[in-house]
Formats: structure tokens, sequence, C-alpha cells
């Protein structure tokens, strides 16, 4: 164990006192959970991660508690330039701004900053200067060839790889010669003191799992990055006891990856002498992959990052719905109003991890854009498009009144409204033949769209529809139109007809209504035609059915 001179010496003289800390953060008044959710700018935000962010907040505000952010970029080798635009992007979208920390709903950090780990750089060292005073901590000069040769040998005897017991060479090294080595200025890091050992077990309750045994910790894990680098920033394990006990968390909601370090990190508060937080590690979002099931993977599904979401317009209601009733599945059987409104209860979420179905998300999509009014979906596909198809915006700017009728058709008044939107991004595809600035005008007879029909044909029945298409009438007497147009085309009047001698007849009905439908829709299946119709206007019907004459 180092004397307290030669451990201040490696330290800042004017570093603060573990006390003087522990009187800047009080503890907190509210007696809610104090959540945090702590990403790392090291990547892309995962769709996991608002799962875990959503749960957070939500436990928090349901017990009137707190929620803040912190973003932990200790490892600032991998540190992805533009993750704070990223992080409040997915924030804004699925409106999970924090109470405290940056991008705060307030726009001011709180009073338990800096929330940014490498902005609390001396906070640390005043923690890890107390370890060391009271010899729960020491500096380690191993080598990366050094450790790597640790490793080695330990394969070899086929035991636990790490650096601890007798494989942990500084640990009770020799005082004068840490001392040289410190005097000689050579880089050390500064590594825990555990008393764990080889095959030990430790229990610790969780808040959704209960009852958790694990392998104890037996390594002298790293608190403190190498002397070489400046600024000295602290590993994960060491800076997350810190914050968590300064920031005065009280839940740490968090991925099951991290249930096997919870042994280190109670070994962590006990020798800091905080008290322990509470966690609940959560299952991990999963894909079906054939018979079996994997973890939600960013390296191999594009549906794992938010931007995913966010590019392709999911209303983010629609998919916070989904994500809730993930989390507590009675939530999935009600309203999306009412499950957004529900608080979570932790004794509803399973140990199972739970399936990320995207065909189910979209359904939940569709059926959540059919309930929206005509102004609402239209607002919604105008947000998504301000971003990501700026063409789109000019036309729905020009032609909003078209916009709203085109979005009412087979939506307004009856039983079943149409569910063709599941995405904002959708809305080319589904209605884009409305505008004339979107709508390709079928100019070729001999189009596959007309389903081999005679072009010489298809231009008659064009000819003819237009020179005498009707606007007015019901639907009934708007149809009786191409009824009469396939009649003096020599059309079958029915099917049966059609199929007792099919050599008599250029085809069906159908097939005389599909040349209309075609190039009043340029496709083969569309809304009612008649609702069509009604929201082109006769002058632009006309138009279209010319085209191809």
């Amino acid at each position: 164990m180092l004397d307290r001179a030669t451990v201040d010496s490696l330290f800042p003289s004017d570093l603060p006192e573990t006390s003087e800390w522990e009187q800047r953060y009080p503890a907190r008044a509210s007696d809610g959970f104090v959540t945090r959710f702590g990403p790392s700018p090291t990547g892309f935000v995962h769709i996991g991660g608002i799962y875990t962010a959503m749960v957070s907040r939500d436990l928090a505000h349901s017990t009137s508690g707190v929620y803040f952010l912190r973003i932990e970029d200790t490892d600032q080798a991998r540190e992805v330039a533009g993750a704070d635009v990223q992080f409040a992007r997915a924030f804004d979208a699925f409106d999970l701004r924090p109470d405290e920390g940056p991008l705060s709903a307030s726009g001011e950090d709180g009073p338990y900053g800096p929330y940014r780990q490498s902005q609390r750089g001396t906070i640390y060292l005043s923690f890890v200067r107390d370890l060391l005073r009271r010899g729960l901590a020491y500096p380690d000069f191993a080598t990366k060839e050094e450790l790597a040769e640790i490793s080695d040998a330990q394969r070899k005897l086929k035991l636990p790889t790490g650096y601890y017991g007798r494989w942990a060479p500084w640990r009770d090294a020799d005082e004068d010669e840490v001392t040289r080595r410190l005097e000689a200025g050579d880089p050390y890091v500064v590594r825990f003191r555990s008393e764990g050992k080889v095959g030990e077990r430790v229990a610790f309750t969780d808040r959704l799992r209960g009852r958790v045994e694990a392998e104890d910790n037996h390594n002298d894990v790293v608190i403190l990055k190498t002397s070489a680098n400046e600024p000295r920033l602290p590993t994960y394990h060491f800076a997350h006891a810190v914050d968590d006990h300064l920031m005065r968390t009280s839940l740490v909601v968090r991925g099951d990856e991290w249930l096997s370090s919870v042994p280190t990190h109670l070994q962590l508060f006990t020798a800091l002498g905080f008290e322990q937080v509470q966690y609940a590690h959560l299952a991990p979002l999963m894909k079906q992959e054939g018979s079996s099931r994997r973890k939600l993977s960013k390296r191999k599904d594009d549906e794992a990052s938010v931007d995913f979401y966010l590019e392709a317009g999911y209303p983010t209601e629609a998919v916070l719905y989904y994500l809730r009733g993930l989390a507590n599945s009675p939530l999935a059987e009600v309203p999306l109003a009412e499950a957004l409104a529900t608080p979570l209860q932790l004794d509803l979420f399973q140990a199972a991890g739970p399936l990320v179905d995207m065909v189910k998300l979209a359904d939940i999509c569709a059926d959540h854009i059919a309930t929206m009014p005509a102004d609402q979906v239209l607002a919604g596909v105008r947000g998504w498009a301000e971003t990501y198809d700026s063409g789109l915006v000019e036309v729905l700017a020009e032609n909003e009144q078209l916009a709203l009728a085109a979005i009412d058709v087979e939506r307004v008044g009856v039983d079943n409204p149409r569910k063709d939107l599941a995405r904002w991004s959708d809305f080319r595809t589904a209605y884009g033949f409305f505008f004339p600035a979107l709508f390709d005008d079928v100019t070729d007879p001999a189009d596959e769209r007309f389903n081999g029909l005679d072009p010489a044909l298809v231009a008659r029945l064009a000819e003819d529809f237009a020179a005498r298409y009707a606007h007015e009438g019901d639907q009934p007497t708007w149809f009786q139109q191409v009824r009469d147009l396939a009649e003096r085309h020599g059309f079958a009047p029915n099917p049966k007809s059609y199929k007792k001698d099919p050599d008599a007849y250029p085809g069906m009905l159908r097939d005389a209504a599909n040349v209309i439908r075609v190039l009043v829709t340029g496709a083969q299946r569309s809304p009612d035609l008649y609702e069509v119709t009604r929201v082109l206007g006769a002058d632009e019907v006309a138009r279209r059915v010319r085209a191809v004459a």
C-alpha cells in the first residue's frame, strides 16, 4: 500500500476531496424513481435504446421521479461525429427528451451536471485517489505484451483468464519498486483491488428478475485508464458507479448484457462506501430467424436502427405503443391512447426477450393511421417529407385540398376504412396518382397493365369513353357507362358467358373496366374508381383517358 504522500503526488494539488462532491450533489427531494438513460456516442441509436429510454422515463414519471440523460463518452477513441444530432433526432421523434442532461426538454442541463462523462474527469480522480489512499486500488504497469502472456499462460493451464491473485503481478508489488516506476514517469493504469475469489458466487436482487445468482468478480478491473493519455478518464465500470451515486440514481434500467457486470459494480459500490442502486435488467429485443430467435443486431438488421423507422416514416406514437406492448403485454390489447397513458409495471415484464415483428408493427401503424382525420394524416406526411422527400412537400403545399380529399377516399363514413398507409413514405405509392404532378399518363395502348388486350381496342375504348364521359350521378349510375362501353365493344357481360364461348369476346366486363382504371389511376388495383373520379374531377379524368387515344 502506497503512502498517502505518494498517492497524492499523482493527482493535482487542488483536487477536491470526495466529501466536497457529496455536498455539491445532495440527495434528491423526490421519493420517486430517479432513472437515467446513458447512451454511448459510438454508433447509431438502437431501437433497443429507445425501448430502454421509454421504460426509464415511464418508471420515473409514473412515480413523480426524475429521468435524466447522461452521455457516456469515456471511450473517446470510438466516438462517432454527429452523435448528439442523432440523439436529438431520436428523442424528439419519440418524445423522450429528458428532465435533465444534454437535450433536456427545458434546454438546461440540470443541478447534477455536467452530464457528459468526459467533462466529469476531476470528479472521478477524487474517488480514484480515495481508493488508492485506502489501499483498495493500486497502480499497474503491465504492458499489453505482458497481459497477453498472462492470458496465454492461463489458457494453457485451463484457468479462468483475467488479472487476479498470482496473475496480478502489481497487486502486491514492492512499494519501493512501484514508487520508482512512478517517479520515472512510466505509464500505468489504476486497478481496483477485488476481494472476490475464483469460483465464488454472489446473489443480488433484480427488480425484474428477482433473486439472481452469478459468479463473483475476481478480477482487478481497471478503473482509471493509462496515464499516457490526457485527459485521464475512467472505465465505464467505475464512471457509472460514481455517477449513479452522485446523480442520486435509484433505479438503473439497462439491457441484460450487463447482468454479468453486476458483481463488479456491487464491489465498487461497497468499496466506495455508496448505497447500492437498484437494477432492472431488460431482456433484449429479439428477431425471428427461421425456427430460432436471436438478438436484434446493429450489424445485421436494418430495423435495429432508429433512423430506419424515421426514414421510413413509421408513426412514432404507434411504434411507442408497440414497444409498450412488448414491455407489458396487457397494453397490446388496449387502444393506443390508453396504452400510452397507462404506467408500465415492473412485475409485468417478461424474462424472455420480446420478438420484434415488423409485420405486426406495420399492421398497428396502418390501424392507427386509419383512425386519424385527414388533416392529421396530411400533417404526418408533411412532417416526414420535410426531411426525406422535399419534392412531395411542394406538391402537397400546392394541392392541399386535393390531398385532403384523396386521403378521405374510402375512409369516411365506412365501417372498414382503407389501411393502405402504414408509413408516411407509403404516401407516394398509395396516393401519388391523385396528383397530376406525380402521375405518369398511360400513353401506350400496348402497356402490359392492359393484360394483353389488342392495343387498337384499348385506344378505341379510351376514345369512346372520353367522348361520352358523364361525371354526374351516383356510383351505380356512373359505373353503368362502363358497362355500356363494354357492351358496345363486344365484351362478355358476365364470366359465365365468357367461359361458354371465350373466342366470341375480346374479354369480360372487368377487362374493359380495367382499361379505364389503369388510365385513370395507373394501376390495376385502386380505391373505388367512382370515388377517385369524384376527387379528380371530370376534366382530369377525361384528360387521362384521352392520353392513350
